[in-house]
Parts: structure tokens; C-alpha cells; sequence
């Protein structure tokens, strides 16, 4: 096991997007932990070429860690849709376009799943993934993963969270994520899930 990462040290969070910086740092707050974004540090986004969440988060942390220097997080995430053979998968946040509109990318899921047909709730699994991946300058890599699962809905409900919120409704709750506070969504998002094992392993006892 490596490192675990220092109260007051600053770990860089490599991602450009606003809605995953603004979780990171809620998550990491408790922990004593600051964070900066790539964003912030006007570091290059590197082309994900990787052919899993996990592949394309260890490219990322990798890209990052040396460019900056510093401890770094990256994470890859998306949507599973059953019904639509896994898509969009790794290719969630390109669904969305280079204007990131989600709203435009959650019509396209429902436009793919009433085209093949799909339309009962049974029929409209899905699952949000999330890897997470800790690369310390000394070459120390490590990767953690979270998923939860649930149904699609449409129309959209809630403004709340980011990407494909809106639509998902994590099994055994009523609301989507995109009606849940922060707090809830952080006690039971893929991306909590995932943290929770990164934390338990590398964040202060």
C-alpha cells in the first residue's frame, strides 16, 4: 500500500469540469485536504484513448502528475445503459458534444432507447461508473472503483448535480440525483462509492 496522502497537502484534481471539482472538494473538505483543478493550473486535457473507465482514468492521473508535479486524482466516469449494449459508457461526457450539453446527450438516450423499443421501467437499467485514480510523482498509481445501479426516467427531473442526473433514479430511492441535495448524492453516487475506497486506503485516518 502506498502513501496515504497529508492533512493540508493539496492534491491536484485532474479534470477541467466544474460539476466533478465541486464534488471532489466537498469530499475531500472533511479530510483536511485542498485541491486545486487542472483547469486552475491550465494543464492540457490528454485525448482519452483508453478502452475502459479505468484505462482512461490512469491516463489522466499519469498526463497530470507529470505536468504538475504534485499528487493527483483523476477519475473517469459514465453512464451504462443494458438496453443500448453499455453505451454511452466511456464515451459519456462526447455524447454531450464539445458545448457539454447533457440536455442534448439525455435525448439522445431516450431517442436510442424508443427506437429499440424500450420503454417499460424493467427495460431501463442502468448503472453510473466511476473509477478513481491516485498517481504520486514517484510513480505510485493506484485505482478505485464504485458503480450504483438504477432505472431511467424521462423527461428529466431536478437541476441539481451535473451530466446525466437528471434522469437517473438509483435503485431504491424515488428521487433522481438531479433532485437529491449533495449530501444524499454523496452518501450513495458511484462516484462516493469509489471515493469511499480511496479514502479508506489513502486519505488521513
Amino acid at each position: 500500500m502506498g502513501r496515504r496522502i497529508k492533512r493540508g497537502e493539496t492534491l491536484l484534481i485532474a479534470t477541467h469540469n466544474r460539476g466533478k471539482l465541486g464534488e471532489f472538494a466537498e469530499l475531500l473538505a472533511p479530510f483536511g485536504v485542498k485541491t486545486v483543478s487542472a483547469a486552475t493550473l491550465r494543464l492540457d486535457e490528454p485525448e482519452e484513448t483508453g478502452t475502459t473507465f479505468e484505462a482512461n482514468a490512469r491516463l489522466k492521473a499519469a498526463a497530470a502528475v507529470k505536468e504538475a508535479g504534485i499528487a493527483t486524482l483523476a477519475d473517469d466516469s459514465g453512464l451504462t445503459v443494458e438496453a443500448l449494449g453499455g453505451a454511452p459508457g466511456i464515451y459519456s461526457a462526447r455524447w454531450a458534444g464539445p458545448q457539454k450539453d447533457f440536455v442534448m446527450a439525455m435525448r439522445r438516450i431516450e431517442e436510442c432507447l424508443a427506437a429499440a423499443g424500450v420503454s417499460a421501467p424493467a427495460s431501463r437499467r442502468a448503472s453510473f461508473v466511476a473509477v478513481l485514480c491516485l498517481a504520486l510523482p514517484d510513480g505510485d498509481v493506484e485505482t478505485f472503483a464504485g458503480e450504483v445501479a438504477g432505472t431511467l426516467v424521462w423527461p428529466p427531473r431536478g437541476s441539481n448535480g451535473f451530466g446525466y442526473d437528471p434522469m437517473f433514479v438509483p435503485d431504491g430511492h424515488e428521487r433522481s440525483f438531479g433532485e437529491m441535495s449533495a449530501a444524499e448524492k454523496h452518501a450513495l453516487s458511484h462516484r462516493a462509492r469509489a471515493f469511499a475506497r480511496f479514502a479508506a486506503a489513502r486519505l488521513p485516518s
